[in-house]
């Protein structure tokens, strides 16, 4: 197994277009790293230059110590699993599983006994005379995976894997793979997606990328509690993080902050602001936003505009007054509130997150 390392690795098209723009990454031997970011921001494209499917611009990449720019795929001893399966129909799953054994001259005797611990550990030993068309999807990635498994290699990748299945097996799936990494811990993985859910739940490390840049690299609760910018803070989190512009005023040793415009927090939020009065974004996580019987008790009331009821919680879509976006507020269960009625709402200061106006950087 591997560590990767990509320095200064860029990718611009011949169009012009700079796909990814500055990559720095030292990937440890063992570790599941998660690339996530939306649709364009260039995860899936630096997948595709660790394998070698794609040219590196500029840059170096290093496997296991060794410059790998110019190596072919074959031999950057690297297996990649995709999201369409690429599974060869007219062969059993033993076969689609032994074939690149085959083709590496391995004895039949290595070969089965290669074949038969991946199957054992995916729990495909039942299926292994069937064709691929009578598995279902997650049975099919399972054997995909298993196909990599066998290869021995350096470094995994997962190209979306889960992307063509439906709710319930990228559930069972990803279960499967959370348990295949535990069972595999010097094995290095990268793995590309965009369901946040996927990252977090999986990831040693989650990249962060957005437009071809690096936004935060951390462990997953890092990057949900504390978010380098604006963009991660809304990325990470499902309702996203509720930002806000809002200025932070000092007056002698006491700080305040005015968000909506008018209403004022007057909580040690921070304490690194040198200016007396400097321009921000305010932040709070819908989950930590709580509804409370009067204003007194809470800092914000408005009128809730949209309920949103899932049995296990309740989204409040709250009008603030001088707010342009309507608050959102989760809470557990449901709740005897319907569209119309104002409420206030309550935070505990170590939930409230500052940002930077310029650079949408973190301040708290």
């Amino acid at each position: 197994m591997a560590d990767v390392k990509l320095t200064h690795v860029k990718k611009i098209y011949s169009n012009k277009v700079e796909v990814l723009k500055d990559i720095n990454l030292d990937i440890k031997q063992g570790e599941f790293i998660v690339f996530v970011g939306p649709s364009g921001c260039g995860k899936s494209t630096l997948l595709r230059m660790i394998s070698g499917l794609e040219e590196i611009t500029s840059g170096t990449l290093e496997i296991d110590g060794q410059v790998v720019n110019d190596v072919p795929p074959a031999l950057r001893g690297i297996a990649m699993v995709f999201q369409s399966y690429a599974l060869y129909p007219h062969m059993s799953v033993y076969d689609n599983m032994a074939f690149s054994l085959q083709i590496a001259k391995l004895s039949k005797e290595d070969i089965d006994q290669q074949v038969r611990k991946a199957a054992d550990l995916l729990q495909l030993t039942p299926y292994l005379d069937r064709l691929p068309k009578a598995l279902s999807g997650g049975q099919r990635q399972r054997v995909a995976i298993g196909r990599a498994i066998v290869r021995r290699p350096k470094v995994f990748l997962f190209d979306e894997p889960l992307s063509n299945l439906d709710a319930a097996l990228r559930v069972a799936t990803r279960m499967e793979i959370a348990n295949l990494k535990e069972s595999m811990p010097d094995s290095t993985m990268i793995y590309v997606t965009h369901d946040q859910v996927e990252a977090m739940t999986l990831a040693d490390r989650i990249v962060l990328l957005s437009g071809g840049d690096v936004e935060q690299v951390g462990p997953p609760l890092d990057l949900y509690e504390h978010p380098a910018n604006v963009f991660v803070a809304k990325f990470i989190g499902s309702p996203s993080m509720n930002v806000v512009p809002c200025k932070i005023e000092k007056a002698g040793e006491q700080t305040s902050v005015s968000i909506c415009p008018s209403i004022v927090v007057d909580t040690p939020i921070v304490t690194d602001v040198k200016e007396e009065s400097k321009a921000a974004f305010f932040g709070i996580r819908p989950e930590n936003l709580v509804v409370v019987e009067t204003a007194e008790e809470g800092f914000l009331t408005g009128e809730v505009t949209f309920v949103e009821s899932l049995g296990e919680a309740t989204l409040l879509y709250v009008k603030v007054p001088g707010c342009d976006e309507a608050m959102i507020a989760k809470q557990a269960g449901t709740l005897n509130i319907k569209r119309g009625d104002t409420v206030h709402l309550s935070a505990l200061p170590e939930k409230m997150h500052l940002f930077d106006s310029n650079e949408l950087s973190y301040l708290r």
